[in-house]
């Protein structure tokens, strides 16, 4: 058993990943080789079961971080503002306010009215023609301010959170 900050166990996964890619290219250059007939072959140093094994090594510790931190964010929650939320529910609601966000961030930059090109081979119309926002605008960048300062918060708790609060995970 280790005990680890979230912050830590992500680094931690970050550096099995790099392993495990380093096992991964060794299998990729050294499963096959070339060569020709009328050539002594160069063949790679390559031992399936060792690469083999490193691999599975890795995918066992991925699990076992991963499914702390999973643990961790489903029983243990923290006040964000004056609501108290686990991780996980701070995590999915992250996601949901940024993609409104985004929503919010294109309707903000809108203008009013705008002219819609209708080309330049256009015969049949003479009259321009324009788009026009059906919303207040002044609402939607309030909104947007609103979202983007809750998003905020959370990142700011959850940050806080991810660097001091250790759990367990069995390695």
């Amino acid at each position: 058993m280790a005990k680890m900050t979230s912050a830590y166990a992500n680094k931690v996964l970050r550096k099995l990943q790099e392993d495990k890619e380093f096992w991964r290219n060794k299998e990729q250059e050294g499963a096959l080789y070339i060569a020709a007939l009328d050539e002594e072959p160069v063949i790679p140093e390559y031992d399936y079961t060792e690469v083999a094994g490193h691999i599975t090594e890795i995918d066992e510790k991925i699990v076992r971080i991963k499914h702390a931190i999973n643990v961790n964010n489903v029983n243990n929650s923290i006040l964000v503002g004056s609501d108290r939320m686990t991780i996980d529910e701070i995590l999915v609601r992250m996601a949901q306010l940024n993609r409104r966000k985004n929503v919010l961030d294109e309707m903000r930059k809108q203008q009013p009215k705008t002219r819609i090109n209708s080309g330049f081979y256009q015969n049949r119309k003479t009259a321009p023609e324009y788009q026009y926002i059906n919303y207040d605008l002044e609402l939607i960048k309030k909104e947007y301010e609103q979202v983007d300062s809750r998003i905020a918060e959370m990142q700011i708790a959850l940050d806080k959170y991810n660097q001091t609060f250790e759990f367990e995970v069995a390695l």
